[in-house]
């Protein structure tokens, strides 16, 4: 996967905006759904990113992939950096996003759930 790849990914959803939140990370994409994170990434590097994981999978995707790690900035319980190396197949990769979008609706609220359809 390549950054436009995971862009549009990304963007093809339902009520998901870019931004550059973060004034002392300037390079951050930031990607939300009625504005909560579900990814970011590097713009210029797009040495990794970062998805919202399932607590309950956290640590077997840790101890599966040598590519998935504990987030720097984010919630180590909640969230998983996952080095764009090339070691993770792209299926596994696009599934993260979608699982991390997923994560995010659910806990929206009804009515914000109801304007993403």
């Amino acid at each position: 996967m390549n950054i436009e790849e995971y862009r549009n990914r990304c963007l093809a959803k339902p009520g998901v905006t870019e931004s550059f939140p973060f004034p002392s990370i300037p390079d951050c994409l930031v990607f939300k759904v009625c504005g909560k994170m579900f990814t970011a990434t590097d713009v210029n590097t797009f040495a990794s990113i970062s998805v919202k994981c399932d607590p309950e999978k956290v640590d077997e995707l840790r101890a599966t992939y040598p590519a998935v790690a504990e987030p720097s900035y984010m919630s180590k319980r909640h969230w998983n950096l996952i080095m764009m190396d090339g070691t993770i197949p792209d299926h596994l990769l696009f599934q993260w996003i979608d699982d991390s979008y997923q994560l995010v609706v659910a806990k929206l609220t009804a009515k914000a759930r109801n304007s993403l359809v």
